[in-house]
């Protein structure tokens, strides 16, 4: 199977690099092109690009990727857009926190993996314009490989249409392939997303799946893409529509309350940055879905 999926796994790499360069260039631009509130004056902010690298317990290459951060911008208070291939042997305790397949059959005899994805958190400056996460990935290890992903959306201050509108679009490119994907991967979202200890939500929704395959490679690699396809449409429209919106003091607390919710979330639940801890991967790039500032009351 390593052969046979030479080609595919350098497919997916690649697909997933295209997708952050898109959503960077894209986000540069709603950097530029913001000329109104209280962050107007100040230079449009840039991503800046630091190369990660991960080793093996030899020392030897395990991959890496890029970590993209932009602080302080216009619009951004703080994004980051990872992208990254990693390879090698699972230990124990990262096989334990794999969100998938967990006891592969033969893992324990032949661990290896490799893996491939990108990796979106975005905290805005202005309170009515939500916080945003996406990401999408492939994993493979001789015994078996399968994507997942999606994306959701977090705001403080609910607007129904914007809900609307975000779940719209997922819909449509979920509707592409199957009409059964959206209803199966939103109800997979709003379980995953839920926060037990506040018995809530983090946020409005979105779509999640996770060991997706069908067994036809072609097929899951065209749908995990449409998920990435889906992010800008979804998303951009909703922080044009806001991001001049006037805010006051009342409504930056409510902001850095709900982050502390999303805090609470990435670090005690989420299976990403377990498995990104486990595995060696830079810290600094599995924790940038922080945000820069955030409230508890």
């Amino acid at each position: 199977m390593t052969e046979a999926f030479a080609a595919e796994k350098q497919r997916a790499s690649a697909w997933f690099r295209q997708l952050r360069d898109d959503i960077v260039a894209a986000f540069e631009g709603l950097e530029n092109s913001q000329t109104e509130g209280p962050f107007a004056d100040q230079p449009a902010g840039r991503f800046e690009v630091t190369e990660t690298k991960r080793a093996s317990e030899d020392g030897t290459d395990a991959g890496g990727g890029l970590m993209s951060v932009m602080r302080g911008g216009r619009v951004f208070e703080k994004i980051g857009v990872n992208v990254s291939t990693v390879y090698g042997e699972l230990g124990e305790r990262a096989q334990a926190a794999m969100a998938a397949r967990k006891g592969i059959p033969g893992m324990q005899d032949d661990p290896r993996f490799w893996a491939s994805g990108i990796s979106l958190v975005a905290h805005m400056q202005n309170p009515h314009t939500p916080a945003v996460h996406m990401n999408t990935r492939m994993f493979w290890t001789p015994h078996a490989w399968w994507f997942g992903g999606g994306s959701d959306l977090n705001p403080c201050i609910e607007y129904a249409e914007d809900t609307a509108h975000f779940h719209t679009v997922q819909k449509e490119h979920c509707d592409r392939h199957d009409p059964g994907y959206y209803p199966r991967f939103k109800d997979w979202a709003d379980e995953y997303f839920y926060i037990p200890h506040r018995k809530r939500a983090r946020g409005v929704g979105g779509i999640f799946l996770d060991d997706h395959n069908t067994g036809e490679w072609e097929t899951d690699f065209a749908f995990i893409q449409d998920v990435g396809r889906a992010f800008l449409p979804a998303f951009v429209p909703i922080t044009e529509k806001r991001r001049n919106t006037v805010w006051d003091e009342a409504d930056k607390d409510a902001q850095l309350v709900h982050r502390g919710l999303y805090a609470e979330y990435n670090l005690v639940y989420d299976r990403g940055t377990k498995f990104g801890l486990e595995t060696g991967h830079d810290a600094n790039a599995v924790l940038m879905s922080l945000p820069p500032l955030a409230k508890w009351v």
